[in-house]
């Protein structure tokens, strides 16, 4: 448990020495071991320290230009640092620097005070305190390339999902989702599905196939929005349409007219929202499928690059999306028509908004697969590459 993480007298190296100067007196100042990070926590601040390096999504390092992450179980007195309600010294209300440091083959290098931009936390059985899992702490200005490049080194290349699939979405649509799915998600060892459960459903072919690979691949039925897994398939109350899909706050449904048309295969799919009225996506079930895989893909994926502007003109979509492949497949989505690029890692999807405007959203299942958007001429609000 948190709270039982032994704190550490500093012991004055001239490293150490350093972190003294920002946290106070040494001998009123402890100092945590968490998972990649060392924290110090001390009467005139906060000091926390990571290793340079590239290490994935779930151990704290240096992410990107604009943030650092740090993955706990972290002690009580560290989440009230971090939180903006009791991230304060007690006597003048007085908000106490977090100071950002990562060590470097000749000592501490320092990045400035952070700003936290987001804490998770948990409440473990028997515990009265939350637990620190996890924080996101911006810095103040974001580190320039070359600094980057020296606290957190360039990825060495790695095998990406490859495009494959892509060629098959004109004539074999089931093919072209399984080689997506299997390349971009891993297989868990355990069948999250029943296989048994599988064939009991009357279910359309192409929606049987995602719940066959989703058995092993969780992720393939949502993480924005989702599919319903099987046992959890219903007919509306009017006993009219067969709602799979949903809207992760309730605003609209995917469903199909039921009972399915005898010998329909691929058959059309309706959106539903609060207007009542049915809406048939452009893209039967098979293609639907494809479309809606892509999309999880991107807004689940570990990196991400996100402009700026959500308000991007056509030209400046040319531009973002001229080094990736379109995906032949007619707008996704009545509310927003969308449309999808992709490359190796990597998907971005391209929302049509109100006015001619366009919002994009891309993520790759490795930092190293965005590498055909660096050089973008847009104005990133995130870029993980």
């Amino acid at each position: 448990m948190a709270d039982q993480i032994p704190a550490l007298p500093l012991r004055l190296s001239a490293e150490e020495a350093q972190v003294t100067a920002l946290v106070g007196d040494a001998a009123n100042t402890a100092s945590y071991v968490l998972d990649g990070a060392t924290v110090a926590i001390g009467p005139l601040g906060t000091v926390i320290i990571t290793e340079a390096g590239d290490w994935g999504p779930d151990r704290s390092g240096v992410w990107n230009a604009e943030e650092l992450r740090l993955f706990g179980p972290a002690p009580t007195s560290l989440t009230e640092r971090l939180t903006t309600r009791t991230g304060r010294d007690g006597t003048d209300g007085k908000v106490l620097p977090v100071h950002l440091m990562v060590r470097v083959e000749d000592g501490f290098l320092y990045l400035g005070v952070g700003r936290t931009a987001q804490v998770s936390q948990t409440l473990r059985p028997g515990q009265d305190h939350y637990e620190l899992t996890r924080a996101v702490i911006q810095f103040q200005e974001p580190l320039s390339k070359p600094l980057l490049d020296r606290v957190r080194p360039p990825a060495a290349p790695v095998n990406l999902p490859g495009m494959e699939w892509l060629r098959h979405v004109g004539n074999d649509r089931s093919a072209a989702l399984e080689q997506f799915v299997t390349g971009w998600h891993p297989a868990t060892e355990t069948p999250d599905i029943p296989p048994t459960e599988l064939m009991t459903e009357v279910i359309p072919d192409s929606l049987r196939r995602l719940y066959r690979l989703a058995a092993q691949r969780p992720a393939v039925l949502g993480v924005q929005n989702s599919i319903r897994p099987p046992s959890d398939l219903r007919v509306d109350e009017r006993g009219e349409m067969l709602v799979f899909g949903v809207e992760n706050q309730g605003g609209f449904t995917w469903s199909l007219w039921w009972p399915l048309h005898q010998g329909e295969r691929d058959p059309i799919v309706w959106f539903l929202d609060d207007t009542e009225t049915p809406i048939a996506e452009q893209e039967p079930l098979s293609g639907f499928l494809l479309q809606f895989s892509l999309f999880e893909a991107s807004m689940g994926a570990d990196y991400l690059a996100l402009p700026r502007s959500q308000q991007l003109t056509a030209q400046k979509v040319d531009q973002l999306t001229e080094q990736l492949l379109p995906v032949p497949l007619r707008p996704f989505w009545p509310w927003a028509p969308t449309r999808f690029y992709v490359a190796p890692g990597l998907v971005l999807h391209v929302c049509e908004v109100d006015g001619g405007k366009f919002e994009a959203w891309a993520g790759a299942t490795h930092r190293t697969a965005l590498a055909p958007l660096a050089d973008a001429p847009v104005e990133w609000l995130r870029f993980d590459g």
